[in-house]
């Protein structure tokens, strides 16, 4: 076994990113919007392989440390994997429960197509900031609003821009979230202090996005969407499935345990079985639809089941709501769960053999003055959610490699603290590959480069951070008079 190893130089570090970047841009050509279902998990395993090789036979790595590597890298993925196959679950039976439909109903009779994008994003906001959780927004209320979307003719990239916008100011923002307490854990900040710091990059960059959604709303004039066929569709609704405000008292319980600070798992999990309950109380007419006219014991549970697993699946005769109804289950999730092991066995290889950390060192030698600092870091925390493909890793170890530099400017810790979750948060959900942009491609139904453009608090909040840092504005420094200038 080689106890040699070289260092990466940082073109060698290099060639595994443009050699992945060079088959995602072919996959795109070749295969189009299925590129994620398939083409693009073996553009990262291959593009893995590649990097292995490099490590092994150019940097004299020993293969059982890449392997163990590599392997300790996917283990990451596992709590997101299991949440993504429960989330999977939990939409199928809240469309058997009703609760889906019922969201939709209610959403395309009371919510004007023109501020339908705006209300999204405030609704989304305002859920993820009192749950803390982006994904749980998504999973939930964001299936139901591209129902409404969809249903009022608003582009599903726009609606779904919308929608994560929403869930990630709520989950930068939000105590209970895991990564505002993660970043200031990383940074050396402490929670309150980092959650006040993020106001003067997060405020602006929202405000911004609301006037960007109000505008876009613009477009859809009153003849740009058929009253007749949200008739058509809330009607099919009504006669399949027992809609009503009542049936939304599961979403309303687990929002309730997740406020709580209960797991996200376990919440989920709580919220799929008693949505199961809730579709045997109130769906009878539904259930005898289902299974033709057989409510034996045996026939609900293989119902119940089948739409845990496969999602659900029923026929109203309307082809757009056999579209928003016919989706969920753990299996349609697969594909997103092997593209989330894929990225991190890349992400894995590139630590293990230290381009990871050349390309960051690349970006640290940069550095001249608090602007490029705070730039430094934005970059790199998009440097780890593209190569390690994780949020979590885009946070901390940006968080551990910057620490010093922010130090010695005399700059305090929440300005770290800040740039952490002003790229590694909200840029995660950008990137394909991405435990959180496969996520919400999944669950939304949209790819992630479709809905990319339409993401204007994500896209922002790096571009204010930049602005204010350059401008010197929203700076905490530990002591005024020894202040770096640029």
């Amino acid at each position: 076994m080689s106890t040699h190893t070289s260092k990466p130089s940082l073109a060698l570090s290099l060639c595994p990113v443009a050699f992945l970047v060079a088959l995602l841009v072919t996959n795109v050509l070749l295969f189009g919007d299925s590129a994620t279902s398939g083409p693009n998990q073996m553009a990262l395993f291959v593009a893995a392989l590649f990097t292995a090789l490099l490590g092994r036979f150019v940097l004299r790595h020993d293969y059982e440390s890449l392997e163990n590597a590599a392997i300790q890298a996917i283990t990451l993925a596992m709590k997101a994997n299991l949440i993504l196959l429960v989330v999977g679950a939990l939409i199928g039976l809240w469309i058997l429960s009703g609760i889906v439909p019922t969201l939709i109903y209610y959403g395309v009779l009371l919510i004007n197509p023109s501020i339908f994008l705006l209300v999204a994003c405030v609704s989304c906001s305002l859920v993820s900031l009192a749950i803390g959780s982006s994904w749980s927004t998504m999973g939930t209320i964001g299936v139901a609003l591209v129902g409404v979307g969809e249903t009022l003719g608003i582009p599903l990239p726009m609606v779904a821009g919308a929608i994560v916008s929403g869930a990630y100011f709520g989950d930068k923002l939000s105590p209970l979230s895991d990564t505002t307490n993660l970043a200031p854990a990383a940074a050396g900040s402490d929670l309150f202090t980092h959650v006040r710091h993020l106001l003067y990059t997060t405020l602006p960059a929202y405000a911004i996005a609301l006037c960007g959604y109000a505008i876009a709303g613009l477009w859809f004039h009153p003849d740009s969407f058929d009253p007749a066929f949200v008739q058509e569709v809330t009607t099919v609704i009504s006669a399949h499935f027992n809609v009503g405000v009542y049936t939304l008292a599961t979403p309303v319980f687990v929002f309730g345990m997740v406020m709580l600070r209960v797991p996200a798992i376990p919440a989920l999990v709580a919220g799929a079985f008693i949505g199961a309950l809730q579709a045997l109380l109130l769906q009878r007419g539904l259930l005898t639809e289902l299974t033709g006219d057989d409510m034996s014991a045996g026939a609900l549970y293989r119902l119940i089941v089948t739409t845990a697993h496969s999602g659900m699946s029923i026929e109203t005769g309307n082809e757009l709501t056999d579209q928003l109804f016919n989706k969920g289950g753990m299996l349609n999730m697969l594909n997103t769960v092997l593209l989330i092991i894929m990225a991190l066995f890349f992400g894995g290889m590139m630590e293990a053999t230290g381009m990871l950390q050349r390309l960051a060192d690349a970006m640290l030698s940069m550095v001249r003055g608090t602007a490029s600092l705070v730039t430094a870091t934005l970059a790199t925390c998009v440097l780890f959610n593209l190569t390690a493909s994780d949020q979590y890793l885009a946070i901390v170890v940006p968080g551990r490699m910057f620490r010093d530099a922010f130090a010695r400017m005399h700059l305090k810790a929440q300005n770290l603290s800040r740039a952490l979750e002003d790229a590694g948060t909200v840029t995660s959900v950008l990137v394909p590959w991405n435990t959180c942009g496969a996520f919400a491609a999944s669950v939304l139904a949209v790819p992630t480069v479709a809905y990319l453009p339409w993401t204007f608090f994500n896209l922002l909040c790096p571009v204010v951070a930049i602005a204010m840092a350059t401008m010197g504005w929203g700076i905490a420094y530990e002591d005024k008079e020894t202040a770096p200038t640029e």
